[in-house]
């Protein structure tokens, strides 16, 4: 019973993003996206070939994580404004249960998503190379996807929430490029406060995922990475998304509706 449960509300969640037009919405955007990458090839001097695909592959992650996020964030928020979650929460559903579907639900829905960004990339780079990307696309978008609910559960408004997921989205992606700053400071790096900086940019380290290993332009641009850097990916995103799964029914179950 609670397994049919949980699989009702993520195939409602799928429908819901369906219904609201957000694949068509995504494809709409990446046909823009890739218009603009034949601009920027002709704006380059050398290398124009690689310029396209690295933006191609940038801009479309960007977007993709932007639009699901957004998606998820609003869906939730809306069934709180629309008291939907207590009318649903009134039949015989456990909380836990709602939030594991919705979780499956926007899972399912990531993987259209990474799909869809997928078939620009066929068009500009090899076939493995191209599906590899893809693949670890999905898995981020899917962590993207567990934060979300998280945060939405957490703080309840849109704003904050969305300004948290954008905050955490650019730290994770930035956080290999702020490690090695600091492991080459342009000051004595035997100062009290570089010490202390270290400390603190591998501290969170330990806790951010590294998405600047998911879903590389690279990958595209000069080799496939490897399925051994898929399954790499699919075990991080699979940790996190786990942890924010529990975090969430934590919130969810402590909170007065």
């Amino acid at each position: 019973m609670r397994r049919r449960q949980i699989v009702i509300i993520a195939r409602f969640t799928l429908l819901e993003a369906a219904r609201t037009r957000l694949f068509w919405l995504f494809a709409g955007a990446l046909l823009l996206v890739f218009g603009a990458t034949f601009f920027v090839r002709q704006l380059a001097i050398i290398e124009s070939a690689r310029l396209q695909i690295e933006f191609s592959a940038a801009a479309t992650r960007l977007v993709a994580v932007f639009m699901l996020c957004l998606h998820v964030l609003s869906s939730i928020v809306r069934e709180f404004n629309d008291k939907g979650l207590e009318l649903t929460l009134s039949f015989d559903l456990r909380r836990s249960d709602y939030v594991l579907g919705r979780l499956l639900g926007f899972g399912a829905v990531a993987l259209p998503l990474a799909l869809i960004a997928t078939l620009p990339q066929l068009l500009l780079a090899p076939l493995p190379a191209a599906l590899q990307w893809g693949a670890s696309l999905a898995l981020e978008l899917a962590l993207m996807a567990a934060l979300s609910v998280f945060c939405i559960v957490t703080f309840t408004h849109l704003i904050p929430a969305a300004a948290f997921v954008s905050a955490f989205y650019l730290l994770a992606r930035a956080l290999s490029a702020i490690r090695l700053i600091s492991a080459t400071p342009i000051i004595d790096d035997n100062a009290l406060s570089h010490r202390v900086m270290s400390w603190l940019v591998e501290a969170l380290a330990l806790v951010v995922p590294a998405l600047d290993r998911f879903a590389a332009g690279a990958w595209l641009a000069d080799a496939a990475a490897g399925w051994g850097a898929i399954a790499a990916n699919a075990t991080q995103a699979a940790l996190y998304v786990a942890l924010l799964a529990a975090a969430a029914m934590f919130d969810f179950h402590r909170r007065n509706l």
